[in-house]
């Protein structure tokens, strides 16, 4: 719950070396202000515009867990609008960002775009943690709690309607190198809360510095996505998704190697097909039924 694991010291955000560049806004590829050394910046882009810029930056030895292929973490979030306006916040010393790049999206569709991060405790291991500027202020609106363990790790899978609720769930594997727990959470005021969970998944390889296995996928056609994430092994795609308000498998596709990392496809845009490339160096396409890839 916010405020409850965590101080937040609101930092003002004036230097050189963390301000925001200006043609980064037209398109003009940037590395993050003051940033990690892997890290990216997430946009919100409207009519062809860039609008929201997030990024990690401090980058910090403090938490030498290293399941992102290095010991080095994230100590502060960074936001910046296109008005010229930026807001940091700092963790204290007992917490990093472990991730690379934050999420932007308008969790609960009030138009106000919230900012969705992996946060680890030394003492209790991984959070989702979801930060937003309200009243002008960077503040934490809502989290999961810890795993409980120091060095217990989670990794987002997804961020959509997949139960169709009317708002965004966020979905994460916790634990996904140690028997992963696939969780589907939804922000209700304060909180993060548990809508669904199934066990046997995982979405990234110990070391790797790789976070993005998982796929959007319309399997059965309807309104809403469902969610194709790797089992454990990393050798299978599991598709789960909601069925009369309960979260089920739908499918299953066994692997020839292990998915390393999704890599985009023309069908992409139409979230009937994901490519996911493999360890032995193929590609996968794993397209809904009814549909091939383009």
């Amino acid at each position: 719950m916010a405020g409850t694991f965590l101080y937040l010291s609101l930092l003002p955000s004036t230097s050189a070396e963390t301000r925001f560049p200006e043609d980064a806004w037209n398109g003009v590829p940037v590395f993050p202000p003051g940033g990690l050394p892997d890290g990216e910046v997430a946009f919100v882009e409207k009519d062809g515009a860039r609008h929201m810029a997030a990024w990690y930056g401090a980058p910090t030895a403090r938490y030498r867990h290293g399941i992102l292929g290095d010991a080095i973490e994230a100590g502060t979030l960074h936001v910046a609008l296109r008005d010229g306006r930026q807001f940091s916040l700092t963790l204290p010393q007992s917490e990093v960002f472990e991730d690379r790049t934050p999420r932007l999206i308008d969790l609960d569709g009030d138009g106000q775009f919230e900012i969705v991060t992996i946060r680890s405790l030394k003492t209790a291991g991984g959070s989702v943690a979801v930060f937003g500027i309200r009243d002008g202020n960077l503040v934490e609106l809502a989290s999961t709690v810890p795993i409980g363990r120091s060095n217990r790790w989670l990794n987002i899978a997804g961020i959509a309607d997949y139960a169709g609720r009317g708002t965004s769930q966020i979905a994460y594997v916790e634990t996904p190198h140690i028997g992963g727990t696939l969780y589907f959470v939804e922000k209700r005021g304060s909180k993060l809360v548990p809508v669904a969970s199934m066990r046997g998944f995982s979405n990234h390889e110990i070391g790797s510095r790789e976070q993005n296995l998982s796929a959007d996928i319309f399997w059965s056609g309807g309104e809403r996505p469902d969610l194709a994430v790797p089992s454990d092994s990393l050798r299978t795609l599991r598709v789960v998704g909601f069925r009369d308000g309960d979260l089920q498998e739908l499918d299953q596709k066994a692997l020839p190697a292990k998915v390393v990392t999704r890599s985009m496809s023309p069908a992409e845009k139409h979230k009937t097909c994901a490519r996911f490339q493999l360890e032995n160096g193929d590609q996968f396409n794993l397209c809904a039924p009814g549909h091939t890839p383009d």
